[in-house]
């Protein structure tokens, strides 16, 4: 809690203590009487607000923050509810006469106060108003600040209810077409693009993290004491991964985020597992793939991938972490899968460790160019690429995500 008086209490004061003074000194009983009673008043209000702090004692007042949607894309707008409640008749004197301010992180305020709607009811009071998600990440609301002054205006006080709640904040994404023909060509279609599997196609793998637990085959699990899944090639899809190198310029960050997160939800609304590696990912957690079978929590587990994603320190940094996530894909049994890159141009080393990506699997990969002078070391890196077995375009930061999907595809041809 933090007491203070007002200017009206201010002035209250002093002309109290004044009026006390002048009236001891000329003997004037009115003067002094008049001084202690304004110099009381000012007391009297200030211990009348104290009691009825609502940050303290038993009877305090509890406050429940909802946000719709959360997560929310960036770009996007989310609406707050506050919910002050009084559990019984003392907090509800307490909930009486409060004024409400919100607080919120720059990237949901804009820097603007906030406009909020006030509901009152005898035990509940509640404050909606919407914040405008500006960037990608995980931002704080909160506290709730309260003011309560004195019927004279005289003393305010000021506290801070309820906890910090926090919006979390998806990329910007843009719907794709998913053009399978193109990115599976004639023969997978033939093994892979049937859905109606008869139990001869049926064959027995080891278990491996992402697989779909409703094709596990429990009885030969039992056998050998280790979990095997039905491996029906012409019942399934291409499981995708989507490789995502980090730069490490800001102007370029979010807008590779939002492409490679755009590409990743294609691919999985077009029926395809999907998961999204990057080295600035935890290292747990790119492994598994999603699958479309999940309904609407796979979209956000994949969306979720993104949030905390960040810029490395510096170039050599983002390239020795491409390079992790290069052997990533290796060492997960990659084989078989289309692989999916946005990449910015890459050095001896990481052109190394993408050209044995191809061997296993349909590689795709935009490079970007950041600047004008690095349109060069792009092409240079779309050459590499492409003698590797990879498809590649290049594209530019602050383009149209469907321009760059749509080049892609045109790769192929």
């Amino acid at each position: 809690m933090r007491l203070r008086p007002t200017p009206r209490g201010i002035a209250l004061g002093i002309a109290g203590i004044v009026a006390l003074q002048l009236g001891v000194v000329l003997g004037a009983v009115d003067l002094v009487r008049i001084g202690t009673l304004t110099l009381l008043l000012v007391v009297g209000a200030a211990v009348a607000v104290g009691v009825l702090d609502p940050g303290r004692g038993k009877h305090r007042l509890s406050v429940q923050r909802h946000a719709v949607p959360n997560p929310v894309h960036a770009g996007e707008e989310a609406q707050i509810e506050v919910v002050i409640t009084a559990t019984d008749p003392a907090a509800r004197v307490r909930l009486a006469g409060l004024k409400f301010a919100e607080q919120a992180a720059t990237e949901l305020s804009g820097g603007r106060p906030l406009r909020a709607r006030v509901t009152r009811a005898p035990r509940r009071v509640t404050v909606t108003y919407s914040v405008q998600a500006a960037r990608r990440g995980r931002w704080p609301l909160g506290p709730l600040v309260v003011t309560r002054g004195d019927p004279f205006g005289v003393v305010r006080t000021s506290a801070t209810l309820g906890e910090q709640a926090e919006v979390s904040v998806w990329p910007a994404v843009v719907p794709l077409p998913t053009p399978s023909d193109v990115l599976v060509g004639e023969p997978d279609r033939v093994a892979l693009g049937a859905r109606s599997p008869s139990t001869d196609d049926a064959s027995l793998r080891d278990y491996r993290e992402g697989d779909d637990l409703r094709r596990v085959h429990w009885s030969s699990s039992a056998r050998k004491g280790a979990l095997m899944v039905r491996s029906d090639e012409r019942a399934g899809m291409r499981p995708v991964s989507v490789l995502l190198d980090l730069p490490a310029r800001a102007t370029s960050l979010e807008w590779s985020i939002s492409l490679a997160a755009s590409m990743s939800l294609a691919m999985l609304d077009g029926g395809h597992p999907v998961r999204l590696v990057s080295g600035g990912t935890p290292a747990a957690s790119p492994l598994a793939f999603v699958h479309d079978r999940s309904g609407p929590g796979a979209r956000s587990a994949l969306l979720d991938r993104t949030i905390d994603l960040e810029a490395p320190r510096s170039a050599v940094q983002g390239e020795i972490a491409l390079v992790a996530a290069a052997h990533l894909l290796h060492t997960t049994e990659a084989g078989g899968e289309i692989v999916l890159a946005v990449l910015g141009p890459l050095g001896a080393s990481a052109r190394a460790a993408l050209a044995h990506v191809a061997d296993a699997a349909l590689a795709w990969a935009v490079v970007r160019a950041d600047t004008p002078a690095q349109e060069a070391e792009a092409e240079h890196t779309i050459k590499a690429l492409r003698r590797a077995g990879w498809r590649a375009c290049r594209v530019t930061p602050g383009e149209p995500v469907v321009d760059c999907w749509l080049r892609l595809l045109g790769s192929a041809q």
